[in-house]
């Protein structure tokens, strides 16, 4: 139970010294626009941002049904993999991570995400692509529970009820001056607990990071509400698909404004964000609170897949 306690204190800390940073970044402030980021990412450097958020009420539930372990799934860069199995350690759990990939059992200690989640104590499962598909079957996880009796099976990405119930607190009292929230998207657990905690006057614009707006559907088994959006217009071709222009704006920003944006989500969504503004998406002097969600650990993984293409390394 005092291993418990480090998770928590690392939120109090964090809510005892809450940081919003104004932007100025060329093409962020036109038309009397405004943009804030939220660093989430500074909770922790690999239980990070929304991961943080999904993990805590996950990890406080398997301590309180008495589960020896945490089981969940990733793919080999995945920062939802890392951050449950850190979690996991600091709370006196063991973890286990099925991963997309078979291939990638011979290549383990190449890769940064997976080292250092074996570090903390994760074992591994790698599965087929095929296999890995069955994630959500519920025959499937019942095998796995059999298998791995001791063990609390948490979602891909930790998004279930619990999750979403730790990203309502990512808004604060005084967000309440925004018009306007915006957060990166994959399935959508983050953007539904970010709807369901915003005030009447507010509204949300997810940038998926996927092909398509099927998050749309996932928020709506959470919450009634309607003020809300997802718009996949500048995911760059899809999770994880990055360019040499994308690139070249993360280096840029993190240059100018010395916040630094991992290439998966949120980097994608400051891009989004810019090009809203210039292309007068966004009203008049809108007030835009942009939620920083983490996952700047990936970018070691990313750099060595950059540079077998010949493209530019992400400024670390």
């Amino acid at each position: 139970m005092l291993k418990l306690k480090k998770i928590f204190v690392l939120e109090t800390t964090y809510k005892n010294a809450i940081i919003t940073q104004e932007v100025v970044f060329p093409g962020m402030n036109l038309h009397g626009c405004s943009v804030h980021i939220r660093r989430e990412d500074l909770v922790h450097p690999y239980i990070s941002g929304n991961k943080f958020r999904k993990l805590k009420y996950n990890i406080q539930f398997a301590l309180e049904q008495g589960y020896e372990e945490i089981l969940t799934f990733g793919g080999a860069y995945s920062n939802h993999i890392l951050a449950t199995a850190v979690a996991a350690h600091q709370a006196g759990l063991g973890s286990i991570g099925i991963i997309r990939g078979e291939e990638l059992k011979s290549s383990l200690h190449n890769n940064f995400t997976l080292r250092m989640a074996e570090k903390h104590g994760m074992r591994f499962l790698f599965l087929t692509r095929e296999t890995y598909r069955h994630k959500e079957n519920k025959e499937y996880l019942n095998l796995l529970q059999s298998q791995y009796p001791k063990a609390f099976i948490l979602p891909e990405g930790g998004n279930n009820p619990m999750g979403v119930k730790g990203c309502e607190e990512i808004l604060q009292a005084e967000d309440e001056q925004y018009r306007l929230i915006t957060t990166a998207v994959g399935t959508g657990g983050t953007l539904a607990g970010i709807v369901k905690s915003t005030f009447p006057h507010q509204k949300v614009l997810g940038y998926s990071v996927l092909n398509g707006t099927f998050q749309l559907k996932n928020v709506g088994k959470y919450t009634q509400k309607k003020n809300y959006f997802v718009t996949d217009a500048y995911n760059f071709g899809g999770y994880a698909k990055v360019d040499e222009e994308l690139i070249k704006f993360i280096n840029e920003f993190k240059e100018e404004t010395h916040i630094p944006l991992d290439p998966i989500y949120t980097g994608k969504m400051l891009y989004g964000i810019r090009e809203c503004i210039k292309n007068e998406f966004f009203d008049e002097n809108s007030r835009i609170l942009a939620i920083h969600t983490g996952g700047l650990q990936g970018i070691e993984g990313m750099n060595p897949l950059l540079k077998k293409r010949n493209l530019p390394q992400i400024n670390i």
